[in-house]
Parts: C-alpha cells; sequence; structure tokens
C-alpha cells in the first residue's frame, strides 16, 4: 500500500493554462440558430475559470484543535517564488521578502560574508557596491493595486470603508461558521448574507447604500460575480487577478473557506463558499462603484490601466532584497554541505546490534534530544521517520462518535484505530464524570483541542483549573480527559477504508511500508539489524490556556500528538502473526525484539513510555537503564534550550523548575520555540550528521538508497516529508516577513472564533491565520529567520530526476524556488536548478 500523495504527472498538470484549455474544450460548439448562446456560454465559462483560477490561489488554514503548518501561498507553486512574492504584493500591499532591516543586521553582524554577497551578486548579475547601496536607503511601502473601496477609502481618514467591510463580512462569518449557534443558514453563505443585510436597518459607513444593490444581486454567487464583473467593467485579462485582490482583503476567511472545499474534495464532495465569500466582496465594490458617480468611474478606469505599472514597480522594489535572501542563505547553507559532505563515504553495518534504536520524529526538535539520546551510551542508535510513523488513520477515542485524522493534511484516512481494552462501563463513566453536557458533547465531537474542552467546561471546572494553575501543571490531555488510569484504552489498528477488519496481509502489507521506510527492512533478506528494544518516538507539546497548542503538536499527526500513531504501530510490529508474516517476505524481525511506543514531550523534554504491561520480562533491566538515559538525555536537552528560553540558570534542577513552571503557566506566551529556525531537511543515513551539532535547526529523516528497491521509499520522502517540511518553513518564513498578513498577530489579545475557526486579534477584524507573534519574535528581535528550506539527499541523481519529473507539483518547487535541493555523494554536494544538477562548490 502506498502512503503517497495523491497527485497529478505532468500529463495532468493543474496550472492555470490546464484550466483554460480543459474550459475551451467544454465550450458548446457553434449553432447558427443559437450564436448569442453560445457567446454567452464562452463568456461563463471564461469568468468561471478565472473565479476558480483565482479561488485555487488561497491555501487552506486549518482549525485551532489540528492547527498544521501551511505555506499560505501554496496555490501559487507553479510559478517562480519571487515572482509571485511581487504579484501577491501588488494585489495584497504584503511584502513577502525580507526587509533592509533584517539584511542590514545580518551583514553588521557578520551572518553575511563578502564571499556570500560577491556570489549572490554574480548569480544576479548585479554587483556588490549596488546592492550595499540599497541596504543603505530608506525603506517604503510596497504598492498595492487598488480596489474600488480603496479608491473610495482616498481621504477618508482612520475610519475607513475597507476596514468595515472586513468588519462585517467577518462578523458574519464568524457567526454562519460557528456550529454552536443556531443562525441562519439556509442557501449557503451567500444566500444567508443576502438575508440578514436586506435585514439590517443600520445605516453606518454606507449600509444603507449597500441594501439596494444586494436587493439587486442574482440569487446564485456565480452569477453575481459575472455581472458585476462585467458592470465594473474589467476586462477578462484582469479578471483572475482581480478576484484574487478581493480575496486577498478577506484573506483569513478565504484560507477558512478554502479549508472547507480542501476537506470536502478528499471526502469526494464538493463546496463552494469561497465563491459564495468572493460574492459578497464584491458587492461592496459594487456598492462603491454606483455611487460613487461619473468622478468614481473614471478614476476606476485610470487605476485599472495603472495595475501592470503597480505589479512592474513591486517586482523592481523586492529585486535586490531577492539577492540578499540568497546570499543569506548561501551562508547557511555552505558550512552545513561542507559537514554533510564530510561524513565517510563507507558506512559498514555496526559490528554489534545496538543496545536500544530509537525512531523520534523528523521534527527539528527532535534534533536536539537524539543529540542528547546518543551521548549517554555509543550502543544508542536513533533514526527520523516522520511521526505519523506511516499510518494513515484517524482515530475515535473511547466514547467518541466523530473520528479526528491522525496523518498529514496531505492525506486521507484509509484505516481507523480506537481505544480497546478499556473496563466496559469506562464510557459511561466518564460522561457522569465531566457532568456537564456541553463538555460531553464537545468531547464526543472529536474535533476538540485541550484549550477548546477546559473553555467547554466552564467555571464548574475552575477548582480543578484553580489547583493545577497553583502547581503549574499543563492541561491533562483531551484523550485522557474523565478517565481513571485504569480504565484507559489502548489505541489500536481496528478498520479499513471499507469498514471491515484489517486482514493479516494488509497488517503486513502496512508493517513491511513502515519498516522499509524506517531503512530498517533489507531487501536481500539478510537479518534485520533490530535491537531487543526499538522504540517508537512520537512528540507533542505540554502548555496551559494556549489556542495555539496544536502548532506545538506533531504536523505529520494534523495537529495531534504522536501518542496514537506509535501505539498503534508499536502494537502492529509486536503482533506474532504480523512478525510471520514479515518472515515470509524476508523480513526477519527477531524473537527478542520488542518495540515500545513513547511520546517526547518538547516543551519539557521528558519522554513517555506506553504499554509497558506487554514487555517481556526478560527486557525489563534493558528498560531500566533505557529509562535512566532518556532521563538524562533530557537533563542535557533541556539545558541547550533553556539558554533559546531565556533562563539564565545553569544547574539542572533550577533549568528543570523553570521549564515545567513555563508549560504550567496560564500567561506565558512562550512555552517552547517549537519549530522556530528551522532551515534544512536531510533525508540520509545517520551517519550523514551524527557527528554534527545542527542546533535544532534541521528535520531529519533516515534514508539508506542501497535498501530502497525501485526508489519508492524515496519517491514517497519527496512527495510527502519534503513537501510537508516545506509547508512548516514557509509558515513560518510568512509569519516572520509578512505579520500583518500571514501571522496571527499577538497572543495576548486573541479572541477565540467559534471554538476553534480560529482567533481574532483584538473583537474583530478578518480571522488571522499563520502564527502567533511570540512563536517567531522574541520582545526584542525575531528568533526565526526566514530562510526558504535547504533539502539534502544522499541518492542517486537519475533516481531523483525521474521523481521530480513525475511529480509536477515537487519539481516546481525545486525548480521555482520555492526551496532548494541538493544532492550528497562522497564528499561533495550537488545543488539542483532548474537546467539540472551544478557542483555545490562550497561543500
Amino acid at each position: 500500500m502506498s502512503l503517497a500523495l495523491s497527485t497529478r504527472s505532468d500529463h495532468d498538470d493543474d496550472s492555470e493554462s490546464h484550466v483554460a484549455s480543459n474550459a475551451a474544450a467544454d465550450t458548446p460548439s457553434f449553432s447558427p440558430s443559437g450564436i448569442d448562446a453560445v457567446l454567452d456560454a464562452v463568456i461563463d465559462t471564461s469568468i468561471d475559470t478565472s473565479i476558480e483560477t483565482a479561488c485555487a490561489r488561497i491555501a487552506p488554514t486549518w482549525p485551532l484543535d489540528r492547527f498544521i503548518a501551511v505555506n499560505p501561498l501554496w496555490g501559487w507553486i507553479h510559478e517562480p517564488f519571487p515572482v509571485v512574492a511581487a504579484k501577491v504584493g501588488a494585489l495584497g500591499g504584503s511584502a513577502l521578502v525580507p526587509d533592509r532591516d533584517h539584511f542590514r543586521a545580518a551583514w553588521r553582524e557578520g551572518r553575511i560574508s563578502l564571499d556570500d554577497l560577491e556570489r549572490a551578486a554574480s548569480d544576479a548579475r548585479t554587483d556588490v557596491g549596488q546592492l550595499l547601496e540599497w541596504l543603505d536607503e530608506p525603506s517604503t511601502p510596497t504598492p498595492k493595486r487598488a480596489t474600488l473601496v480603496d479608491l473610495v477609502d482616498v481621504d477618508r481618514g482612520p475610519h475607513t470603508l475597507h476596514d468595515h467591510v472586513v468588519d462585517e463580512l467577518s462578523r458574519h462569518c464568524a457567526s454562519f461558521f460557528d456550529e454552536r449557534l443556531d443562525v441562519d443558514r439556509e442557501g449557503g453563505l451567500f444566500a444567508s448574507w443576502k438575508r440578514v443585510t436586506l435585514r439590517d436597518r443600520a445605516w453606518h459607513l454606507g449600509l444603507n447604500e449597500l441594501r439596494p444593490v444586494v436587493a439587486s444581486l442574482p440569487h446564485d454567487a456565480r452569477a453575481t460575480l459575472e455581472r458585476a464583473l462585467s458592470e465594473l467593467a474589467v476586462p477578462p485579462s484582469r479578471h483572475t487577478d482581480y478576484l484574487t485582490s478581493l480575496l486577498l482583503d478577506v484573506g483569513g476567511w478565504a484560507a477558512w473557506c478554502a479549508y472547507r472545499r480542501w476537506t470536502a474534495r478528499f471526502e469526494g464532495r464538493s463546496d463552494d463558499t469561497i465563491v459564495e465569500l468572493l460574492a459578497i466582496r464584491i458587492a461592496w465594490e459594487l456598492r462603491a462603484f454606483r455611487h460613487g458617480g461619473r468622478a468614481l468611474e473614471a478614476t476606476w478606469r485610470r487605476t485599472q490601466a495603472s495595475w501592470e505599472e503597480v505589479d512592474d514597480a513591486v517586482a523592481k522594489q523586492q529585486r535586490l532584497a531577492w539577492v540578499w535572501l540568497d546570499a543569506l542563505e548561501h551562508a547557511y547553507q555552505r558550512p552545513l554541505a561542507r559537514g554533510l559532505a564530510r561524513a565517510p563515504e563507507a558506512r559498514p553495518e555496526p559490528a554489534t546490534t545496538p543496545s536500544v534504536q530509537a525512531a523520534f520524529c523528523i521534527d527539528v526538535r527532535s534534533e536536539v534530544f537524539r543529540r542528547a539520546l546518543e551521548a549517554q551510551s555509543p550502543t544508542i542508535a536513533t533514526l527520523g521517520f516522520a511521526g505519523f510513523f506511516g499510518l494513515p488513520i484517524d482515530y475515535l477515542p473511547l466514547g467518541a462518535t466523530h473520528a479526528r485524522p491522525q496523518l498529514p493534511g496531505l492525506l486521507a484516512p484509509k484505516m481507523h484505530v480506537t481505544d480497546t481494552r478499556a473496563p466496559e462501563n469506562a464510557a459511561a463513566k466518564r460522561r457522569d464524570r465531566l457532568g456537564l453536557r456541553t463538555a460531553w458533547k464537545a468531547l464526543r465531537s472529536g474535533a476538540l483541542s485541550t484549550f477548546a474542552f477546559v473553555d467547554a467546561l466552564g467555571p464548574l471546572y475552575a477548582g480543578a483549573l484553580a489547583w493545577r494553575s497553583a502547581v503549574h501543571t499543563p492541561d491533562p490531555s483531551v484523550d485522557h480527559a474523565g478517565l481513571a488510569a485504569h480504565e484507559h484504552g489502548k489505541p489500536r489498528l481496528h478498520l479499513g477504508a471499507d469498514g471491515e477488519p484489517l486482514s493479516v496481509e494488509s497488517r503486513c502489507d502496512l508493517a513491511t511500508n513502515l519498516l522499509r521506510g524506517m531503512s530498517l527492512a533489507p531487501t536481500d533478506g539478510a537479518k534485520t539489524p533490530l535491537a531487543r528494544l526499538v522504540l517508537l518516538v512520537g512528540h507533542g507539546s505540554a502548555t496551559r490556556n494556549n489556542p495555539y497548542a496544536a502548532g506545538l503538536d506533531c504536523g505529520a499527526c494534523c495537529g495531534q500528538t504522536g501518542e496514537v500513531n506509535a501505539r498503534a504501530a508499536a502494537a502492529l510490529l509486536n503482533d506474532p502473526a504480523v512478525r510471520r508474516g514479515l518472515k515470509s517476505r524476508g523480513i526477519d524481525v527477531p524473537d527478542t525484539t520488542h518495540f515500545v511506543a513513547a511520546l517526547h514531550v518538547t516543551t519539557t523534554d521528558d519522554v513517555r513510555l506506553f504499554d509497558l504491561d506487554e514487555l517481556p520480562a526478560s527486557h525489563e533491566a534493558e528498560l531500566a537503564t533505557l529509562r535512566e538515559q532518556l532521563r538524562a538525555a533530557g537533563v542535557v536537552a533541556r539545558a541547550e534550550r533553556a539558554r533559546r528560553l531565556g533562563i539564565e540558570a545553569t544547574d539542572d534542577a533550577t533549568i528543570e523548575t523553570a521549564v515545567r513552571r513555563r508549560a504550567g503557566d496560564w500567561s506565558e506566551v512562550r512555552p517552547e520555540w517549537g519549530l522556530a529556525r528551522n532551515a534544512a531537511f536531510v533525508i540520509a543515513p545517520r551517519a550523514r550528521t551524527k557527528e554534527l551539532s545542527l542546533d535544532g535547526r534541521a528535520f531529519l529523516h533516515e534514508y539508506v538508497a542501497e535498501r530502497d528497491e525501485g526508489f519508492a521509499v524515496l519517491e514517497l520522502l519527496l512527495t510527502a516529508p519534503m513537501v510537508v517540511t516545506h509547508w512548516i518553513n514557509l509558515q513560518y518564513y510568512a509569519s516572520t516577513v509578512e505579520p500583518r498578513r500571514y501571522g496571527s498577530g499577538n497572543k495576548v489579545l486573541h479572541d477565540v472564533v467559534g471554538g476553534t475557526l480560529g482567533v481574532f486579534e483584538g473583537n474583530g477584524g478578518d480571522l488571522r491565520i499563520g502564527l502567533p507573534m511570540q512563536s517567531v519574535h522574541d520582545g526584542a528581535r525575531f528568533v526565526h529567520e526566514p530562510l526558504r528550506l535547504s533539502v539534502f539527499v544522499e541518492a542517486p541523481a537519475e533516481a531523483i530526476d525521474t521523481i521530480l519529473a513525475k511529480h509536477a507539483h515537487v519539481r516546481a518547487l525545486v525548480e521555482n524556488g520555492w526551496l532548494h535541493l541538493f544532492r550528497l555523494g562522497g564528499d561533495a554536494a550537488w545543488q539542483r536548478h532548474a537546467e539540472g544538477w551544478r557542483l555545490f562548490r562550497d561543500a
């Protein structure tokens, strides 16, 4: 069973030109008796293509209870990143490249050398003198294509129509999408908004002039868009960009609607809410146009004619900033490539089997703990693997009625996990203990964060909250809420996608892929180099009062902790029937090997072990040793992280106390740094990185090309984990360089919308997306450095190129400058450019 992304190859490219050609192919043929109808159909199809292309440019945002990182420009990856940054800048007024202040600090602090700058200048065909002159020039705002609402706001003052439009639309969306409220939803978002607007007797900021406009609109959102584009005289060649600019005006709610469309398509449904949102926004454009008179109409014509000039001005404004960014990225890549290339080419199997092997998530926080654990004994081996452990699952907690996904947002669940071995009446007791109907309803929904759960319990939970506040204890896991320790179930694979129990053959397929994905399954039938204890270590955070807690958990598990996946995977690999099936496939897992599920708590660097009642008595002494090694590794990892958290203590006990206090403090806005500073992804054997301190900045995935028959594992890694790490990297990048549009603002001012939908900053405005400022900034300066992801892969060039040729979206990431791809071989590194591989001479 393949877990690769469901993507199209080149013949199925989803670019705008492909959409347009398909639309043209669907145009009705000419009929002499119906030429007007044919022309109307052609126009309809053209406008529909523009609508779909504009909507496809908006990336989804996940709700708070399953918050995962997303490249907010994912819909644009088939164009070069600098081109997209200029276009989005012109359409939305965003600056998607670091500003002069950032590069000025990097240059003065020596983080960019003269060699780095000269190399970047040479590649860009400019000179260092021009770059240094640009650095000292004053910064200027990013020009923006004006919409009609923007034109009305000229000289209006602080109370702008634009802000009112966003607030009014946002209020309606907040109530419409909040499923806890009993509101008018009949006919969808657009129809609901029309009825509410026509009933509203308010007069402020032109709402009185809006009502006759709304009354004149068609009932259908697409028909409304067609009529508006015609009345506003927007040329067909400008439809897509104009509609995109309107969606960017309400980009948070547009991203939420894009999420609804994303999930609907996973389930084989359609969802046009984002089109309805666009129709609402364009209605305000009609209101401005109809009430602006001839003067505004003339200004609007001149404005449209100047749009391309704005595009050119933004591209020119940003051109040298991209050269500086290239220099800064090279300054990071140079020592990293040199260190990776110095690793020995020959990597013989160890003379003795390791005492422990520990598979950690590829998360950058794991890199710190892996180094600390390996330092405890030369017989400990660690490796990296995506934290959902290859299980394409959703999870139904005990007593719940709806399952939640436990896999990357790019994938759809194919199997189901549920709690087993719990006492028969545990679910009923859980309901009684929780007591409140609202809390139980929230828990049963399955899609619930700890924050929302505590919010649902309300004041009757105040006693327990006050006690935990006094002792600074993080909120307990929702999965265990209302259950005594002996009542906890064991999450286990239960059913397949068809609702039938998984056959032994299916479970063996899953186990085979898991072991091969970790490069622990040989292809020649030789003994598998497995230790007596093999840890599968998921990860999760521990925080209090934190709507963004899911953003600190495992992105590969859809913003949940990795506990469920690790426990289900360990049980699968310990299953005697699966062991026998693996042996028949040439994968001989020793009888003495036992897989143990674990959870790395990234906020405190504790490691929790699960299901130890199933551990053979023969392994108890080794387990005791491992516990002590994990404890000691936690001490080392906490000390390393403490410096970045501003903890000045040097003794282990004080550091531990401070870290645990941060995790349990209601007022703490930075319980940990999450994935801040991420910059690289290494897909290679551990030998490439084991002697390097990567400073918690690199994702690490174990990969041994010699064990990958047909390079199926490599294809999976480049189409799934590499895309996920790119999403993480670009979300941190965008939240840093453009926090106004792609960050969620100040945590202290957050107001949670709809329980889990997202947040407002304050009591209104657009829905905020991306990361809070406190996730990337320490109060004095940005902690995250916005660099595009540098991916280093140890694999043959031909294999990589074959995969790039097969998957257009992966090739686009590489060739359009959304990330940097390097290949490791021997003591050299090569970088992939659009024209092919080029030796990276600084390695």
